[in-house]
């Protein structure tokens, strides 16, 4: 017995370790939305490259686009042109759209659009780290001006992190004669990145500059210099201007390195004009259109992956256990006595049809005409089966019956009825009959009622759309019920009905 208890523990500790780990999986590694109303982000990304072609001359048009490595998925990507060539090649880490035509006249509008979330998206690829960066030559006062500058960065710093916020800091303070013969008439950013690394390179640190754009709802976006450099182990980013280290979460690296966003052979004043949108969309919508880009084999094959008529059924279904679990606490637990375990599930089923109120009705009505005709039957002596065969026909005519009228009424939930499980409530009739003639009348009646009070309360728990969504999109919580339906079955204490059925003893004792 002891071996027994022991296995039953062991197996519901596992149940609901499972249920419990995989859960957990869902929400907190796939990050699978909690609820269906959930919602996230979804931004789209406009460039729209504008210029003048030359008439006779063809047209080669190329801008680099956003990569793909980011801690960004994307769920659209387009080129739209008209009459013109598209193609993507790599280029030093960086990604560029080539538009070509053979002619082109006028003025000319080629788009790029992008549309990315970041939930469901991959681990970004850090890209390698690079090559020692050689010495940039410099001339006379310029070497000079370079050196009084390196110099004093070298005392003031530790390691690469500190030398480079040292050498933003050193650079942007114009007043000093080395930064202003260094930067010349170039005070911009790139100007002053130009200088960083400058000495940067004197001192074999890597330095590239990247362009960002924010994630944010404005029109005529301009890109964003930023400056990277690799301490070994990671990149580390640095604001040309401020020094500020740690590239914020809203920016989207656009391209790196020191060439323009485009470049345009056969046009003229050329203009890229940047627009980033921001919408939001359903989490779990999201969830299916991201499904191909993760490699989540639990996302990918789960209940959403069947066709919509199956998921349909499923949704239904998958909830019976929960309704199952309502039974058995009623029944084990409080002590109320129902016609065995799944007709008032299946009760329950039938109300998500007709309404719980219309349901109740129907239920009472087409029961209580049942037992009369039972009755009546049993008079004439019958077998079980051309009774039941009887009962079930009259069913079917009171259904009938009671739709028609209905119908007639203008009472259109009548025609739900229909539906109703004329399977069960024969075997309903059937069983109340029985209870009657075996244990009375008051008995079969509060069998009866709490039949009906059972499938009532396991109606409105499996109507609820919170649990039904949660239930359908974490499957694995149904582990964790049948390992509370074992611990059950094992539970030989008194129920709450008993406790007030046995309390006069308790008094008298």
């Amino acid at each position: 017995m002891q071996s027994i208890n022991l296995h039953l523990k062991i197996l519901i500790a596992i149940l609901v370790s499972l249920g419990l780990a995989i859960t957990a999986y869902q929400i907190y590694v796939l990050d699978i939305p909690v609820t269906q109303d959930e919602t996230d982000d979804i931004w789209s990304l406009d460039a729209r490259l504008e210029f003048q072609a030359v008439a006779g001359t063809p047209v080669k048009a190329q801008m680099f686009i956003p990569p793909l490595n980011q801690n960004y998925i994307s769920l659209n990507e387009s080129f739209i042109s008209n009459n013109y060539g598209v193609s993507i090649n790599q280029a030093q880490g960086n990604r560029r759209v080539t538009w070509s035509a053979r002619r082109a006249s006028g003025n000319q509008s080629l788009y790029y659009r992008l549309v990315l979330t970041q939930r469901y998206s991959p681990d970004a690829l850090e890209d390698p780290a690079p090559a020692p960066s050689q010495p940039i030559e410099l001339e006379g006062a310029e070497q000079v001006a370079a050196d009084a500058l390196i110099r004093p960065i070298r005392q003031t710093s530790a390691d690469i992190e500190t030398f480079v916020s040292e050498a933003i800091r050193r650079v942007n303070d114009i007043t000093d004669d080395n930064v202003s013969l260094l930067l010349g008439e170039d005070t911009s950013p790139l100007g002053k990145a130009r200088v960083i690394n400058i000495l940067l390179s004197n001192a074999r640190i890597p330095l590239q500059m990247v362009h960002t754009v924010r994630l944010e709802n404005t029109p005529n976006q301009e890109p964003e210099l930023w400056l990277r450099s690799h301490n070994g182990e990671r990149w580390m980013y640095f604001h040309p201007e401020t020094g500020q280290q740690g590239i914020p979460e809203n920016r989207l690296i656009w391209w790196s390195g020191t060439d323009p966003l485009f470049n345009l052979e056969g046009g003229r004043q050329g203009r890229v004009t940047i627009t980033l949108n921001n919408s939001e969309m359903n989490a779990l919508r999201l969830a299916e259109m991201t499904t191909d880009n993760t490699s989540s084999a639990l996302l990918e094959y789960s209940l959403y992956g069947l066709p919509l008529h199956a998921q349909q059924v499923y949704r239904v279904m998958i909830m019976i256990p929960i309704g199952v679990l309502v039974i058995l606490i009623l029944r084990n637990i409080i002590g109320i006595q129902t016609l065995g375990t799944f007709t008032p599930v299946l009760i329950s089923l039938a109300f998500r049809e007709t309404d719980i109120g219309w349901g109740i009705v129907l239920f009472t009505l087409i029961t209580a005409l049942g037992l009369s005709l039972r009755s009546y039957l049993e008079h004439l002596k019958l077998q079980m089966l051309p009774r039941l065969s009887v009962v079930l026909t009259f069913v079917v005519v009171v259904i009938a019956g009671i739709t028609l009228l209905g119908h007639k009424l203008g009472m259109e939930k009548a025609l739900s009825v229909s539906l109703f499980p004329m399977v069960i409530l024969t075997m309903t009739i059937e069983r109340l009959s029985i209870t009657w003639e075996e244990r009375g009348g008051g008995h079969s009646f509060k069998v009866a009622l709490g039949t009906l009070f059972a499938a009532t309360l396991a109606h409105l728990l499996m109507s609820v759309p919170e649990l039904a969504y949660f239930v359908f999109t974490f499957p694995a919580v149904l582990l964790v019920l049948v390992g509370f339906m074992l611990a059950m079955g094992r539970y030989r204490g008194y129920r709450l009905t008993e406790l007030v059925r046995f309390k006069a003893l308790t008094t008298k004792g």
